[in-house]
């Protein structure tokens, strides 16, 4: 299924940080990883995720480094810092009042006005 920009737009940061803080990963690693546990919902482009890995790092939540991988190739890995970490707990709370929220709106509850 096509999901708009928009709803991406605002959880990529918690996308990318909940990612890396169960590992490193490299760019291209973190949009197959996406890909797949969100059953290929989330198609990221590496001219949508770069920008925002260096947003991240910009802003202390990931820290970059060059190291080789599994097949000796020479790859920038992307590792999440302690500020990221608290980053990702109010990325998470956030995303969590959002969504019970938005779920109270179009969940059929109803509501009397007075």
């Amino acid at each position: 299924m096509k999901i708009d920009k928009g709803f991406i737009g605002g959880s990529t940061n918690l996308l990318i940080l909940y990612l890396l803080k169960e590992k490193d990963m490299y760019g291209y690693e973190i949009i197959k990883d996406l890909e797949v546990r969100s059953d290929s919902t989330f198609k990221f482009k590496e001219g949508t995720l770069y920008p925002v890995l260096h947003k991240l790092e910009n802003e202390g939540y990931v820290k970059s480094y060059m190291k080789k991988s599994e097949t000796g190739r020479e790859r920038k890995y992307y590792r999440i810092t302690d500020k990221g970490e608290k980053q990702l707990i109010e990325e998470k709370r956030q995303w969590h009042v959002f969504s019970t929220t938005v779920n109270k709106v179009i969940g059929g509850e109803k509501h009397v006005f007075s």
